[in-house]
């Protein structure tokens, strides 16, 4: 039986709390860092947001009725790569912007250089976090070296990374939806496909349970992605935490640039459909919070 959707805003608010504990703890205070470099990779780190990324990667590992005590690192290192990918994003040279979920950006606070060190150094440091999962918790290492094989492909050239340069390209001019598409589906979903599976295989996910993970991925990360193009136009600038209208004045091109408001809304509803269709038939013990999770996202207003 599937709780009703309102108890999955305690299981979020529940979980940020329990990650935000992790995270602050995530450096270790004995390593000899200089401190403005630390300073600026916790800036960006604590600076707040969905958790998204971490939560799935515990709800993926919850799913398959497993503690999800060993699947926090690599939580943790999700969180790191999508926060270092923020901060370069911000960058002058990227998308030049002065605010982030509400705050200055990294670049406006500790300059260009240590900005874009703090990234490199998140970027790292996932990897580093990974490992823990096996220190700490046990996991074998041929399920550390698959999921560290997943976020190298994931959240590199192929994936994340390739759909950042899809998406500057794009800047000059992106004439077809399979073109946007690509974009969303490598920046956003990609990662988001990371994340559930790192959980799903921290926790002895069957080869079809890692394929329905994917495709569950795969469909909220694009669901997502278009979920934030039609709130950039109709969202609430307070909820949001930075200015609407953006890609309207930056001239870029978006899902209801080529399809519309409804049919954009249309299509977050099928994917979201989709996505739980493929959860429902792979046989998880406790599939619920995967499930309430993608509705959650879809009814989102922020």
């Amino acid at each position: 039986m599937i709780e009703p959707l309102n108890g999955i805003d305690t299981y979020i608010k529940e979980k940020v709390l329990l990650i935000e504990q992790e995270l602050k703890t995530s450096i270790p205070s004995q390593w000899s860092i200089p401190a403005p470099l630390r300073e600026a990779m916790m800036y960006s780190l604590m600076a707040g947001g969905k958790r998204l990324r971490p939560i799935l990667v515990l709800a993926a590992a919850e799913a398959l009725d497993a503690d999800s005590t060993a699947a926090m690192p690599a939580a943790l290192a999700v969180e790191m790569i999508h926060t270092y990918s923020l901060i370069h994003d911000d960058l002058p040279a990227m998308d030049d912007d002065d605010y982030r979920r509400g705050k200055l950006t990294n670049h406006k606070v500790f300059g260009e250089a240590m900005a874009i060190l703090a990234g490199d150094a998140l970027l790292t440091h996932a990897f580093h976090m990974i490992v823990q999962s096996a220190r700490k918790h046990g996991i074998s290492g041929e399920t550390i070296a698959d999921i560290v094989e997943d976020l190298s492909r994931l959240a590199g050239a192929p994936g994340m990374v390739g759909g950042q340069a899809a998406d500057m390209l794009g800047e000059q001019g992106v004439t077809r939806l399979e073109e946007l598409e690509y974009i969303h589906l490598h920046k956003t979903s990609d990662l988001i496909v990371f994340s559930l599976k790192a959980g799903g295989r921290i926790a002895g996910a069957s080869d079809k349970q890692l394929a329905a993970l994917e495709h569950f991925g795969t469909c909220i990360g694009l669901a997502f992605q278009i979920q934030d193009d039609i709130l950039d136009l109709i969202g609430d600038e307070q909820k949001l935490g930075k200015p609407v209208q953006s890609d309207v004045k930056q001239q870029k091109v978006t899902y209801p640039y080529f399809i519309g408001i409804e049919a954009s809304k249309a299509k977050v509803e099928e994917l979201t459909r989709k996505a739980k269709q493929s959860i429902v038939q792979a046989g998880f013990p406790k599939p619920e919070r995967l499930l309430q999770l993608a509705d959650f996202l879809m009814k989102r207003d922020h």
